[in-house]
């Protein structure tokens, strides 16, 4: 007997729910394929929203062959040449077309994996098939000039009445007996993901012809790390607070850069001013309780936080987003790392000014460093005095020279 997840998957687009807008542009992308510049397609998005569904249902659409390999299995250079090279030059079968399907590229990283993801983007370069790679979180740099190369399709967290909708056609053709709250219960539990749905059902109606609501509150919820990624779509791409009050429940990230990552991507998904004025009113409001848990330990404030970052954002719109928005890694901490770079070498001449003047870094900067750099300018003789007697190296010399 097949499991469920097996035995109802989407034999054709008609039968995937949620995902209307990726499936038209990967649908697109494999029409044209030899006029496209992207010459592969990196899907990306939550467990169980149907990176691996969708090509299988285009391919079955579209009458064309799907050759699928699990990168998890074929980790190094040689494996993905030996593996994808063969696929690549191997007639289809029948002379029909074909997509190769390279799924969970995610398991590529790490030492073991040296060359593997050069490889596969050379082998995009040369193949005449389209090549579909699926991945959780395509923003790992390992995968940069994957990327580059590649059409993203990003996919949407399922919004749990469409979770709902699927199980309900399930119970009907499994001639199981249910509960409405039952049914509802068990599409929050799983946090968009379709396939665990499905999977709880099988469980829970194993010998039995009838779904309870008591039965399905017994079941344990998940403990997944989710990652950033997948939590922004939860939150940005729902109206329902009680969804996107869990977005970042199992987030294993420290809770600024989760700040940032919203941020950076907030005034990309919401448009219209109003939604996005009330978003960042929640968002400030939320730095300004993380600022007095900094000053004063508050740690009880970390609940108003959260509320405010997920629920707060979240319903701050009016309507959801149809868009495809393609999220992206904030680039502040980059900028302030670059600026502290810039300033270090004026703090650490501040730090010797300081130490030999008995007086504070903050105070050198502001009256002292100014002068000094006019002197090292104009007085050489009289700035080599001063850099001996400050120990200044080579490097803080012509800093104090520019």
């Amino acid at each position: 007997m097949l499991p469920w997840t097996i035995k109802y998957k989407p034999k054709t687009t008609k039968e995937i729910y949620g995902q209307a807008t990726a499936v038209n542009l990967l649908k697109n992308w494999i029409l044209n394929f030899k006029k496209q510049k992207a010459k592969a397609a990196l899907i990306y998005g939550p467990t169980g929203s149907g990176k691996t569904s969708i090509p299988y249902a285009l391919a079955n659409e579209l009458g064309l062959e799907l050759i699928e390999i699990n990168a998890s299995d074929f980790r190094n250079k040689e494996q993905i040449n030996t593996k994808i090279g063969s696929a690549i030059k191997q007639q289809s079968l029948f002379s029909k077309g074909k997509i190769i399907l390279v799924d969970e590229i995610d398991g590529l990283a790490g030492r073991e994996d040296f060359g593997g993801i050069a490889a596969l983007t050379a082998l995009i370069d040369t193949s005449p098939f389209p090549i579909i790679a699926t991945a959780t979180d395509p923003w790992n740099k390992k995968f940069s000039t994957l990327r580059k190369k590649s059409l993203l399709v990003q996919l949407n967290v399922l919004d749990y009445k469409i979770i709902g909708t699927v199980l309900k056609k399930i119970c009907i053709k499994e001639r199981i007996k249910y509960d409405n709250k039952a049914i509802t219960a068990l599409a929050l539990k799983v946090g968009g993901d379709l396939r665990a749905a499905i999977n709880d059902l099988e469980t829970l109606c194993s010998g039995k012809k009838e779904l309870k609501r008591d039965v399905v509150d017994e079941l344990s919820d998940r403990n997944k790390v989710e990652t950033i990624l997948n939590s922004l779509v939860k939150i940005f791409k729902t109206t329902d607070p009680k969804i996107a009050i869990t977005a970042l429940d199992n987030v294993d990230e420290d809770l600024d850069k989760v700040m940032l990552w919203i941020d950076e991507n907030l005034p990309k998904e919401y448009k219209k001013p109003d939604d996005l004025a009330r978003a960042y009113d929640c968002l400030s409001k939320a730095d300004i309780f993380n600022r007095r848990i900094k000053r004063w330990q508050h740690w009880r404030f970390l609940v108003y936080i959260n509320a405010l970052v997920t629920a707060g954002i979240a319903v701050a719109k009016d309507s959801k987003y149809k868009e495809f928005v393609e999220y992206k890694p904030t680039t502040r901490i980059l900028k302030l790392w670059m600026a502290k770079q810039k300033y270090a070498k004026r703090k650490a001449i501040a730090r010797k000014i300081a130490e030999n003047t008995h007086s504070s870094s903050k105070q050198v900067i502001k009256d002292t460093l100014p002068y000094l750099q006019v002197i090292f300018q104009k007085n050489k003789k009289q700035a080599d005095l001063i850099a001996e007697e400050l120990e200044l190296n080579n490097e803080e010399v012509e800093w104090l020279r520019k």
